[in-house]
């Protein structure tokens, strides 16, 4: 009972993580290391839940509980910082769990089954590698475009406040600066 309580309370707990997480990073310290804490000890229950499997089913089990932890610690991590490199940790941690625990389901075939079911695991892998790097790519262009015309129209602005003297001037140059982020 009070495991399935804790459990419940871990899942509550990520869940308005995830849901903090949205906006910016708004985790407190503490929440932050007793939510770290729990996780570490909710997959460890896990991981010792396979013990009772065998053979392939039991390292499935394992990859499964391995990848889920790695995930939920990469998102909490991100929920923290609210940095884009943590971020894209989460987003790689997850393709790469997907990836293991479908080479690991793929053990159970045997021949060409298995040669395609891990084919068919590195093609999703690959896949998902490609997307996150041209979302990156996007990303990063569009910030560039933004950046290229604030400073086009700080340096239309800048040129309308030349027509201008004394303090009329400063007054517009720095509200030219402020609008463009200059």
């Amino acid at each position: 009972m009070m495991k399935q309580i804790r459990t419940s309370r871990l899942l509550c707990l990520l869940a308005l993580i995830g849901l903090a997480g949205t906006a910016s990073a708004n985790l407190a310290k503490p929440v932050y290391t007793s939510a770290k804490d729990e996780v570490k000890a909710m997959f460890k229950t896990e991981r010792d839940k396979c013990d009772s499997l065998a053979g392939n089913a039991k390292d499935v089990c394992v990859e499964r509980a391995k990848g889920q932890e790695k995930v939920a610690l990469a998102n909490l991590e991100y929920q923290y910082t609210g940095k884009e490199k943590d971020r894209h940790h989460y987003l790689e941690s997850r393709f790469e769990a997907r990836y293991k625990l479908a080479k690991e389901m793929c053990d159970d075939k045997s021949g060409n089954a298995k040669d395609v079911c891990v084919a068919e695991a590195k093609a999703e892998h690959d896949k998902a590698k490609a997307d996150l790097k041209a979302n990156k790519a996007v990303a990063e262009a569009e910030s560039d475009a933004l950046d290229a015309k604030l400073k086009a129209d700080y340096k239309v602005a800048s040129e309308r406040c030349d027509a201008l003297a004394g303090d009329a001037k400063d007054s517009c140059r720095a509200s030219a600066k402020a609008r463009y982020f200059q």
